[in-house]
């Protein structure tokens, strides 16, 4: 088994996730019949325009940049703070990313939270980062409510997709893939309190851990439900990914497929329909990519997911280069990924 820790594959899962977010973007809210009738038979094929450009990021890869800012911030205090500090510096880069969707916060942020709510990290320098793409109300309520979302005390009794769609970071910060799943569950239970809700995202972050360690997809997926089967909550989002294990190969991958494992919008089902994506793609990312947007549900979310797995398994050069090229902030996205991987490397080897 070979590991995968090296910038490559860091920077194929983060930059895939945001290719998948953006191809999905314009297809979001629409029916396979009218991306059929707007784009064609085969769905769409490339970007297409969405927020005024090609190549458009949604609030998934908006808020997964955010947690992996809080991460690596958490590492550059890991001195004095340790681990206790990951869920309190995660939960104030969502502030900051609360902050870019709604700037009237500003003062409330920083009188509830300190000037770092608003100041730290680099990300709010981004004037593209102050746009709305269409951000979670789950994600804007929880955090708006001033309540920081616990396992034990949760903020709400969601289990919408937003946990599950920015937690590539975590995965790809803890090497140990239980660590992943621990903190993957605690940062998505900032925003999303029902079992499921967290607990696939813990699932994801620890599928990402064991991919970059040098497990295969199939393997990784094996050694990840282990992991998730020590919860006692883990039922939907365990056979959410037994049915998607299952379907592979009784059928010619199409969007009629992945609907009938749901819509996306939830937590297991986003997820079920990104691990069948990539199960059937193999290495081909723009097959996978596009069969995980191309459904009537939340495209922007299956293809981040699909393109961060696919990603971290095959690194940055399975990636169309066109695509690196025309997506918007790609070069804060790499920047970002070569970060993570600065940080937590350097602790794997002290």
């Amino acid at each position: 088994m070979t590991s995968k820790r090296t910038p490559e594959y860091y920077k194929g899962c983060v930059i895939g996730g945001a290719i998948g977010d953006a191809l999905g973007a314009p297809i979001e809210f629409m029916s396979i019949d009218q991306i059929r009738s707007e784009f064609g038979e085969m769905g769409l094929t490339d970007y297409s325009e969405a927020y005024g450009r090609n190549g458009a990021i949604t609030d998934d890869t908006q808020m997964a940049l955010f947690t992996a800012e809080g991460l690596i911030l958490s590492k550059v205090r890991q001195e004095y703070e340790g681990d206790k500090g990951v869920v309190s510096a995660g939960y104030h880069a969502l502030l900051r990313w609360l902050y870019t969707q709604e700037t009237t916060l500003q003062n409330n942020l920083i009188q509830n939270h300190g000037t770092c709510s608003i100041v730290d990290g680099v990300l709010t320098g981004y004037k593209e980062l102050f746009s709305l793409r269409a951000p979670g109300n789950s994600c804007l309520s929880s955090l708006k409510s001033g309540k920081t979302g616990t396992i034990g005390d949760p903020v709400n009794n969601s289990k919408g997709c937003g946990g599950v769609m920015r937690m590539a970071p975590a995965g790809l910060a803890f090497d140990d893939p239980e660590k992943a799943f621990h903190f993957g569950c605690k940062l998505a239970a900032l925003t999303h309190g029902h079992p499921t809700g967290y607990l696939a995202a813990g699932t994801f972050a620890a599928l990402i851990s064991l991919i970059v360690t040098g497990d295969p997809l199939t393997e990784a997926i094996q050694d990840a439900t282990l992991i998730l089967k020590a919860d006692k909550n883990h039922e939907e989002t365990l056979r959410a990914i037994g049915n998607a294990v299952d379907v592979v190969g009784k059928h010619p991958p199409e969007p009629e497929v992945i609907e009938a494992f749901g819509a996306g919008w939830i937590a297991e089902e986003a997820l079920g329909i990104s691990l069948y994506c990539s199960l059937v793609a193999v290495d081909d990312f723009k097959k996978g990519v596009l069969l995980s947007v191309n459904h009537s549900g939340d495209s922007d979310s299956t293809g981040s997911i699909t393109g961060n797995i696919l990603g971290a398994l095959y690194g940055i050069d399975i990636v169309p280069v066109r695509w690196r090229e025309d997506l918007e902030l790609n070069e804060l996205i790499e920047e970002t990924a070569g970060d993570l991987f600065d940080q937590f490397q350097s602790q794997e080897k002290n």
